[in-house]
Parts: structure tokens; C-alpha cells; sequence
């Protein structure tokens, strides 16, 4: 019985000895526990902020966040761990490999979602600009997600464009600036005469009042094709009224250009046609 007893108290003493070796340890986890959650909430505070100076919208600033603040609490978690004397190797072999295997399935869809979190961020363009990037895609932002952006064309036609291809293109936002140019390629005869061609274009180009006076318009000649002598029309307008001038000061020229007897030339070829006749009379 007393074999027992002392043999329990052996147990006991040494249990105690334990848990009085564990509590430095165990002192130790809490007080990284504590400054670690500390750093975490004031990182993402820091990071709020940042997004609601950039004005990233909500869905996204609430979505970038949660994964910023799982992956913080994930490494804490592995620092407790570690210093609590548990191996962590398994677990972060465990977690990479299941990293590796979401990425690769996922990779499309990843480089989209990055690409959207990049134009969120950096906002090369807003809701209501125009745009246009190198592929050719260009249309008025309707809304800007995760994935995709959504474009309407000047034809009405809804475009989805990949967030990731649109992030690493070259992107021509229309709506950042203040004027546009306008230009175009007039064709005249070659019997007609330069000098008045270009003063009744110029002269279509002063009377509007949304044709900016600086830079000032210029019209010059800028080839010499085959059928016309063509030229170059430029001038610029605030980009609130370039559609209604672009369109309207092309068919002014043209009325213009009728009423001063200019013409503009249709393409054409000469062919000249010999024949045996023609060939045996001149023997």
C-alpha cells in the first residue's frame, strides 16, 4: 500500500515539475498570442485605410481583406504552434501542396482575380470611362469585378473583358483627358486647287465655336495617291463634345467642298487597249 502511495506521489510530483516547466513556455505562447493579434488588427487597419483613400470598392475591400486576415491568423497560429514544441513541416507541407493543386486549377481564374484587385487598386479607370486597350477592345465601363469588366461598345454591345489580359495591357482611357483630336483624310483632284480646298476647310473648322482655337487647325497635304492629292484634316474639342463634332464637322467639309466646286475622286485606273488593227496601221 505504501509501494502504491509513494508511487503516486512520484507521479504526481513529477506531473507538477512538468506543468511548472511549461508555464515560462506557456507564459511565453500568450504574450506572442497577444502582440501578434495586436500587429494583425493594426495591419489591417493600415490596409482599410489605404483602400478607402483609393476608394477600392466595398465587395472587393471586404473580400481582399478576410483573405489577408487568414492568412495573418494562419501564421500565428503556426508561430504558437512552433514554439508550443509542435512540429509544423507536416502541416506546411500539407498546406503547400494543397496550394499548389488550387493554383494550377485555378490559374486563369487566379490571374483574372489578381488582374481585378490590380485595376481596384490602381484604378487606371473608373465606372463611365472609355477606354480601350491593345487588343482592340474599347467601350464605356459599366462595372468592374473580381474576374471580368464589362464594356458597352458605341454599338450597344456588352463586352466582358478578362480582368487578368486587361490588367497587362495597354490601356487608352478617353475619359482622363480633357480634349481629343479629330482628324481626318479628305481626297480632292488633281485639277482642283490646294490653297482652296484648305481655306474651305479651315473656314468650316473656325465657324464652330467647339473647335478649340489652341492647338490651332491645320489642314495640309499629307499624300499623293493615285486618284486624289490627299489631305489631312486635324483639329481638337473637349471631349464632352467629340462624337457630335466628329460627326457633324465631316459631313460640314463635304457640303462645303461641293458648294466651292471641289471634288473628291472616285479611285481610278487608266487602260489603255491596243489592238491588231492598231499595230498593222502604224506599219
Amino acid at each position: 500500500m505504501n509501494q502504491d502511495a509513494s508511487h503516486t506521489e512520484l507521479i504526481i510530483s513529477n506531473l507538477i515539475e512538468r506543468i511548472l516547466g511549461f508555464i515560462p513556455d506557456l507564459i511565453k505562447v500568450v504574450i506572442i498570442f497577444i502582440i501578434g493579434v495586436f500587429l494583425i488588427r493594426l495591419a489591417l487597419r493600415i490596409i482599410k485605410k489605404r483602400f478607402e483613400v483609393r476608394r477600392v470598392s466595398l465587395t472587393v475591400r471586404t473580400f481582399v481583406l478576410s483573405i489577408i486576415r487568414f492568412v495573418l491568423y494562419s501564421l500565428l497560429i503556426l508561430i504558437v504552434a512552433s514554439n508550443l514544441g509542435i512540429k509544423t513541416t507536416a502541416i506546411l507541407g500539407a498546406l503547400s501542396g494543397m496550394v499548389l493543386a488550387i493554383g494550377l486549377a485555378l490559374q486563369g481564374s487566379l490571374s483574372n482575380f489578381a488582374g481585378g484587385v490590380l485595376i481596384l487598386l490602381f484604378r487606371p479607370f473608373d465606372v463611365g470611362d472609355y477606354i480601350e486597350n491593345n487588343a482592340g477592345t474599347d467601350g464605356t465601363v459599366e462595372k468592374i469585378d473580381l474576374l471580368y469588366t464589362s464594356l458597352r461598345t458605341t454599338s450597344g454591345i456588352l463586352v466582358f473583358s478578362p480582368n487578368g489580359t486587361l490588367a497587362n495591357s495597354v490601356i487608352r482611357n478617353f475619359s482622363k483627358i480633357k480634349t481629343r483630336r479629330l482628324q481626318y483624310i479628305v481626297g480632292i483632284s488633281y485639277d482642283d486647287n490646294i490653297k482652296e480646298a484648305r481655306q474651305t476647310i479651315l473656314s468650316v473648322l473656325n465657324q464652330d465655336s467647339r473647335i478649340l482655337k489652341t492647338p490651332e487647325p491645320a489642314v495640309f497635304v499629307s499624300d499623293l495617291a493615285d486618284s486624289s492629292v490627299n489631305l489631312t484634316v486635324r483639329a481638337w474639342t473637349n471631349k464632352d463634345n467629340y462624337w457630335a463634332v466628329h460627326d457633324q464637322t465631316r459631313e460640314k467639309i463635304k457640303v462645303a467642298l461641293d458648294k466651292a466646286g471641289i471634288s473628291i475622286p472616285y479611285p481610278q485606273t487608266e487602260m489603255r487597249i491596243i489592238s491588231d488593227k492598231d499595230e498593222q496601221s502604224e506599219d
